[in-house]
C-alpha cells in the first residue's frame, strides 16, 4: 500500500510546526498537545516515508535534505486543504455559490425585485442566474435539477416538487391613453367583455390567454384574442397604437411607456409561489427561500 495514504493531516501539521519552531517541545506548546505525541507521530511518518525528516540534537531539530524537500509539499497540501475548507464553508454559509432561478414575474418592482435586492446585499458573492419561461418549462427544469427554484403564478401542486405560496399581485389591464375605459379608476370584467386583446407568443402570452378565456367565458362571451410574435416592449407599443388590450401583473406597472395606461381589474389577485425539488440541497437557495418566507410574513 502507498505509504502516503497512511499519513494524516495532523501529521503534516505537526511536521510543519516542528520545522517552524525548530523544536518538538515548542511545536507541542503551540498546538496544545504533548511533546511525546509530536515526536511519536513524526517518527511514525518517517518510518512510513522511509527517510529521516529531522536531525535531532539537544537544542532541538533541523531538517534533513529529505525534510526540506518534503516541507514544500506538506505546506502546499495543507494550504490546499485549508483553501478547500474555506471554499466549502463559504458555500455552506451562502457567502459564495450559484442559484438558478426561473421567473414568471417582472423584476421592475414588487416582491421578487425586493427579494433579490435584499439577498444580494447579504450574499453578494452568490451568482444568480435568472431564466424567463412559463410554469411548465420551469417545473420540468426543477425536476431535472437544471433550476434551483422557480417563482411562478398559482398555487398548484406539481408532482415531485414542493410549492410554497409567497406573495400576491393585482391584475392590471393595459390600455391606450385615448381608450374610453381610461375614464374609470378600476375595471370589472363586464367592462372588458367586448374588447379585443393581444398576447405574445412567448411567456406569459399563453397564460394570459387562458386567464382571459376563463374569466370572460363566464359572461357568455368568448374573448377576441390575437397572438403577436413580439417582445414585451413591442407588445406595449401595439397597445399604444390601438391594436388591442392586454393584461399584466402589478409588478410591471412601474414601467412607463408612452401612449399606454394601466387600470386594475377589481378583485383580481394573482398568487405567486416558489416551486423547488425536495432533492435539491443548494444551501444558497435555502437561504434565499428563508429570506423570502421572512419577507412574506412581514
Amino acid at each position: 500500500m502507498n505509504s502516503a495514504r497512511k499519513i494524516e493531516i495532523r501529521h503534516l501539521r505537526y511536521f510543519v510546526a516542528a520545522t517552524e519552531h525548530g523544536s518538538f517541545r515548542k511545536a507541542a506548546d503551540t498546538l496544545s498537545i504533548q511533546e511525546s505525541a509530536i515526536s511519536r507521530r513524526i517518527r511514525d511518518m518517517e518510518d512510513l516515508l522511509g527517510a529521516s525528516l529531522f536531525q535531532r540534537y539537544s537544542g532541538g531539530v533541523f531538517l534533513t535534505l529529505a525534510g526540506q524537500r518534503f516541507l514544500r509539499r506538506a505546506r502546499t497540501a495543507l494550504q490546499q486543504i485549508d483553501d478547500g475548507s474555506k471554499e466549502v464553508g463559504a458555500i455552506g454559509r451562502s457567502d459564495e455559490g450559484r442559484i438558478r432561478i426561473g421567473i414568471f414575474s417582472s423584476l421592475a418592482s414588487g416582491f421578487l425585485a425586493d427579494l433579490l435586492r435584499a439577498y444580494d446585499r447579504d450574499h453578494a458573492g452568490v451568482l444568480i442566474d435568472l431564466i424567463d419561461g412559463n410554469p411548465p418549462e420551469h417545473v420540468a427544469a426543477i425536476r431535472q435539477l437544471r433550476l434551483d427554484v422557480a417563482f411562478i403564478t398559482g398555487t398548484s401542486e406539481w408532482s415531485g416538487c414542493e410549492t410554497e405560496n409567497l406573495w400576491f399581485e393585482r391584475v392590471f389591464v393595459v390600455l391606450p391613453v385615448d381608450h374610453p375605459l381610461t375614464a374609470k379608476s378600476r375595471l370589472d370584467w363586464p367592462d372588458l367583455a367586448h374588447e379585443s386583446f393581444i398576447v405574445s407568443d412567448g411567456a406569459p402570452g399563453q397564460e394570459i390567454r387562458d386567464y382571459l378565456v376563463q374569466r370572460l367565458a363566464g359572461l357568455g362571451h368568448h374573448p377576441d384574442i390575437h397572438l403577436q410574435y413580439v417582445g414585451r416592449d413591442n407588445m406595449l407599443a401595439l397597445v399604444a397604437i390601438g391594436r388591442g388590450l392586454t393584461l399584466t401583473s402589478e409588478a410591471t406597472t412601474v414601467v412607463r411607456f408612452p401612449g399606454i395606461v394601466y387600470r386594475p381589474v377589481a378583485n383580481e389577485i394573482l398568487p405567486f409561489s416558489a416551486v423547488r425539488s425536495p432533492g435539491n440541497d443548494n444551501p444558497a437557495c435555502r437561504r434565499l427561500l428563508s429570506l423570502a418566507r421572512s419577507m412574506a410574513n412581514r
